[in-house]
């Protein structure tokens, strides 16, 4: 049974900015390549003995550049749901499971706006958990943590249920700098990154008796949605009736049978520049440098450039992003300050 893609492309990225605005927000972006990271989530699944065509929920203000990115990309398949406004995963994810062709197939669902260095180490990570999906589990997977990350979310790993997939203990908030610490030296937490494999139907029945509001927006907003080609438009005033919660909220923190398959797989969120610095590749001096640039004496720096030419002497450790009329200039290890200059 083939695999389902479900790939989410509703974020804003506002710690991105200025690259990365409402208009054109970081996944549509080519900030660690030659392709943009939503291209790079449609080529992780490009294999069609073991995916179907995806399935991407979007933004509705997003439709051309979906089409065009998914062109560029290759992809002549995918399917489109075009929300008509934000209400966070869950209710993103029930208007995927209610669009797939068969419920009972398993639904892999990813952001579109993450990087994955290893790809069969994925794709190992999702071969183990087939078998406990086609149970009925719902699994996520646990990112290897790499470091005390205080910005994660994090997964107590608990009883293992088969080779490389364990229960889930329990879900963990976003911890302080002591608490990430002491459970990354006790070595059985991973971040919760946010990709998840169930089946459609497990997703649904989760949803009917844990967030029966949100499931019930969802099949309204479907009912009553509008079709065109490849093109789903969900009901606007249906679907912004659901409450506007997160998978994990309503569903994942809340569920019985919850299984992690942890993986290392060289993954980033690419949640400020100093993520992207650090997954980059740099020159000799530790520069990390795309557009036109000239630096003299200078090491450790990011610099992205879509026009102006940036010149640097002497400079060290600085974050400098110039696109179009704005330039941002802080110091690496600041940059989680940068959503306060977005809005």
């Amino acid at each position: 049974m083939k695999i389902t893609p479900v790939i989410l492309s509703g974020g804003g990225g506002t710690r991105l900015w200025p690259m990365s605005t409402p208009e054109c927000p970081k996944q549509f972006l080519k900030l660690a390549g030659d392709a943009t990271m939503f291209q790079m989530t449609l080529a992780r699944v490009m294999d069609r003995d073991f995916f179907t065509p995806p399935l991407v929920v979007g933004n509705g203000a997003h439709a051309a550049l979906i089409a065009a990115q998914a062109q560029e990309a290759g992809i002549a398949d995918a399917r489109v749901i075009l929300e008509p406004c934000a209400r966070n995963t869950a209710p993103a994810i029930a208007l995927a499971a209610l669009a797939v062709d068969d419920v009972k197939a398993p639904m892999l669902v990813m952001p579109s706006d993450h990087l994955i260095a290893d790809v069969p180490a994925f794709h190992a990570a999702i071969m183990a958990a087939l078998p406990l999906v086609e149970q009925g589990w719902l699994v996520t997977f646990g990112i290897e943590p790499t470091a005390p990350e205080t910005g994660f979310g994090y997964i107590r790993i608990g009883a293992e249920l088969a080779a490389s997939v364990s229960r889930v203990e329990r879900f963990v908030e976003k911890p302080d700098a002591a608490t990430a610490q002491a459970m990354i030296d006790a070595g059985n937490h991973a971040w919760n990154g946010g990709i998840f494999l169930f089946r459609a139907d497990v997703y649904l029945g989760a949803l009917a008796s844990l967030a029966p509001d949100i499931l019930h927006a969802a099949q309204s907003a479907m009912a009553k949605a509008e079709t065109s080609g490849a093109t789903i438009r969900p009901d606007a005033s249906a679907f912004a009736a659901s409450p506007a919660d997160s998978i994990d909220y309503a569903v994942m923190e809340k569920a019985d049978r919850v299984a992690v398959a942890p993986v290392g797989m060289g993954w980033s969120d690419v949640g400020s520049w100093d993520s992207l610095y650090e997954v980059s590749p740099h020159d000799a001096a530790g520069n990390s440098i795309q557009g036109d640039a000239r630096l003299i004496d200078s090491h450790d720096n990011l610099i992205r450039s879509d026009r102006l030419r940036i010149n640097l002497i002497g400079a060290h450790d600085l974050i400098v992003v110039a696109h179009g009329d704005d330039v941002l200039i802080l110091p690496r290890g600041h940059s989680q300050d940068v959503k306060k200059l977005s809005n």
